[in-house]
């Protein structure tokens, strides 16, 4: 196996004072790396292919400071290759030309250049196009990153070049590893400060790091430099001046935003009130705005409540406008009773079904005229060619329904939608519908 060489880029030389915490602890070396043990186990496929010297363009997959670039940066390290790092969000396709062009140049001395493109998904098709033919040509070895779902935000011509590797967030456990890393670091790290922390109190950094080391090591850097004026010692006092603000991680626009929708709307059909709360509260937490967060619940008592507890709409409506009525914090507690709502009531998603299909067969049989009897007779002309003729008034007949009359277009004949499920109040629409139904065969059968 090839090991790092020393010589390698300046990244990993000598620790600068005016460099964050978080860059002078940047792993090294994969040993080094905190979390992602699937992708870098000992004996891994990637692993074996990063110590070799032999990998390939890929697309890094993964939530903020899970190990995108620290990776970026050991295959260019374990390689002997030149790194250039471009951003998606402060480059454009000249600085991207450039940053290839120059990479051609040191391919032709022999040499190769890691390429990484950060936030790659914000760059365009065009701009995305702009890498094939250096990846094909084996001028670049192309490393995105993204935290984005690729197969949504990349071209098919990239991705089918690269190989996508799907990074996870660290755990507490090994973000608590990285910090005491730190403290105990007399180059990089803390060590020279003889910061004094307690393991609960490295515990509560992790759990508010919530899963980005980079996070992690900023808030014990921040810890750190408030308690050299309290005798090197980090309080819980001192800690809670430091985590007072902290958010958990959501991205309004992204996966995690529509991983979480889906998950709150899934809980509220599965009836369990307590995960579709849990939910609903990481949403709230995450800064989610709740009007989004009432439609979309408002919704659901539409789709999978349906008509076995026509309450729950009127509930869903309610609640809406008491969340409008009394904003956060107040209002959030009537979404809160909505979602309990929904996920205990009887559940039935007949009526949606009924109108998809219903759907179906108007895109599928196109503009089918209105049969004569259906159709309206405003003037003595429309009734003098037809309009309305031979109309049953359903008030008017035994029972109080024409069962003889079709309400659909001739060349369709009667169709069926409509099924309604044995749950909630559709017990009841069952028992009439299926009476109607069976009579209005049987009147139709006499014809």
């Amino acid at each position: 196996m090839r090991k790092a060489k020393p010589n390698t880029p300046s990244l990993f030389q000598a620790p600068s004072a005016l460099k964050p915490l978080a860059e002078r602890m940047r792993p090294a070396t994969l040993d080094e790396m905190v979390g992602q043990r699937r992708l870098l186990a000992p004996g891994s496929a990637l692993r074996r292919a990063v110590e070799s010297g032999n990998v390939h363009s890929m697309i890094l997959w993964g939530p903020p400071g899970c190990g995108k670039t620290t990776l970026a940066l050991l295959l260019a390290h374990y390689s002997d290759a030149e790194f250039r790092a471009i951003s998606a969000v402060l480059s454009g396709l000249p600085e991207v030309r450039q940053v290839l062009a120059e990479a051609q140049l040191l391919f032709e001395q022999g040499r190769r250049t890691v390429l990484f493109v950060d936030e790659v998904h914000r760059f365009n098709k065009t701009q995305q196009d702009a890498f094939l033919p250096h990846i094909e040509r084996g001028s670049i070895l192309f490393v995105g990153a993204t935290t984005e779902n690729p197969s949504f935000e990349l071209n098919s011509a990239l991705l089918s070049r690269c190989r996508v590797h799907v990074l996870e967030a660290v755990s507490q456990a090994d973000i608590v590893e990285a910090l005491k890393r730190a403290l105990g670091d007399a180059e990089r790290g803390l060590a020279p400060l003889s910061i004094r922390i307690s393991d609960e109190n490295l515990a509560l950094i992790a759990q508010a790091a919530d899963g980005d080391v980079r996070r992690g090591l900023t808030l014990l850097e921040i810890a750190a430099e408030l308690a050299a004026d309290e005798g090197n010692e980090v309080s819980e006092a001192t800690l809670a001046q430091v985590l007072a603000d902290r958010t958990r991680r959501f991205d309004k626009q992204g996966d995690q935003f529509y991983d979480q929708i889906s998950a709150l709307h899934k809980s509220v059909r599965s009836s369990n009130p307590d995960a579709a709360l849990y939910w609903l509260a990481r949403m709230l937490d995450g800064g989610c705005d709740p009007s989004y967060l009432a439609r979309r619940l408002t919704r659901m008592a539409v789709e999978d409540v349906g008509l076995a507890d026509p309450r729950a709409l009127q509930m869903a409506l309610e609640a809406w406008d008491a969340y409008e009525r009394l904003g956060s914090p107040e209002g959030d507690l009537a979404l809160a009773q909505l979602a309990i709502y929904l996920a205990t009531c009887a559940k039935s998603n007949a009526a949606y079904a009924a109108f998809n299909l219903a759907r179906d067969d108007v895109g599928k049989h196109g503009t089918q005229a209105v049969p004569m009897h259906l159709r309206n007779a405003p003037t003595r002309l429309m009734k003098d060619l037809g309009h309305g003729s031979g109309y049953q008034y359903d008030h008017d007949v035994e029972g109080g329904v024409a069962l003889g009359q079709t309400g659909f277009p001739d060349a369709l004949g009667e169709r069926i939608y409509y099924e309604p499920v044995e749950r909630g109040l559709e017990i009841r629409l069952k028992e009439k519908l299926d009476q109607l139904r069976a009579a209005r065969a049987s009147s139709r059968g006499r014809k």
